[in-house]
């Protein structure tokens, strides 16, 4: 055997490898510094400002994830691995995670469609999935939602892409809609007018659209009124516990009976 040949034959092996395995180096290195400045742009650059902040965290952060796998695909090429070999390994390792991980990928696919199709937002009061209260947090997994009561509920996104959303604070108005029970002895006309006084002079009941009052239903007991008014969505609370203990007031001092249950009782001997 030809121990100089060999021996020429491994520094030039270990030469090659050495200038292929410094070039990966740099290149990961380069690569690294490219993607951190990539995902500090997408965070900070004014001109994404207009997009949610929970939008950019994620587009930073899955742009971040792309890139990085580029990266060391290209690294991997570099080092002379078989690119064929590297990306159907890849693809078996992205598949056994996918099975072990269906509902995590569930949610992952359901935070996207929330932060793209904004059904709703951070602050908006929402009822979804049996729970209801204010939106604190939408990450790409889950949504945080604190409850009138201070709780913190965590939602999966999954679920929430799967069932109905109501968000009531996505319009600027929001109409107030009440009941009120007067006796049958009560004027019609008398009570109707009442609680139009009562509407109308509240300061945050709009007058556009008009108040609606009248009668709708003849109940065992009583007459019943319906009310709808108007109001700003940040004024609602406000409009329907002021309108329910003014008119409580004004049929007080009106003299208007508010009529309970009542059963007759016939006994025949």
């Amino acid at each position: 055997m030809d121990f100089k040949g060999v021996l020429n034959y491994l520094v030039e092996l270990g030469t090659s490898f050495g200038i292929k395995l410094l070039a990966a180096l740099v290149i990961l290195f380069v690569g690294a510094k490219l993607i951190k400045a990539v995902k500090k742009f997408i965070k900070n650059s004014p001109k994404l400002n207009k997009l949610d902040a929970s939008l950019r965290s994620f587009l930073g952060n899955f742009s971040g994830i792309a890139l990085y796998t580029l990266l060391f695909i290209t690294v991997a090429m570099i080092l002379g691995i078989p690119t064929t070999s590297f990306l159907t390994a890849l693809a078996s390792l992205g598949v056994a995670i996918g099975l072990a991980l269906q509902g995590a990928l569930s949610n992952f696919a359901g935070g996207v469609m929330i932060l793209l199709f904004k059904p709703f937002k951070v602050g908006d009061y929402i009822e979804a999935a049996g729970e209801a209260g204010t939106v604190a947090e939408i990450s790409v997994v889950y949504t945080v939602i604190l409850t009138l009561d201070n709780k913190r509920i965590t939602v999966p996104n999954g679920t929430l892409t799967n069932t109905v959303i109501k968000n009531y604070s996505a319009e600027e108005l929001r109409r107030v809609d009440l009941s009120f029970n007067a006796s049958y002895k009560n004027d019609v006309d008398e009570v109707k007018e009442v609680i139009s006084v009562v509407v109308k002079a509240h300061s945050k009941v709009l007058k556009d659209p008009e108040p609606f009052i009248r009668l709708t239903k003849h109940s065992e007991s009583g007459l019943e009124y319906t009310v709808r008014a108007w109001c700003k969505n940040e004024d609602y609370w406000t409009v329907y516990m002021d309108i329910l203990e003014n008119v409580k007031k004004a049929f007080d001092y009106k003299g208007i009976e508010i009529p309970y249950p009542q059963l007759d009782v016939h006994i025949q001997k």
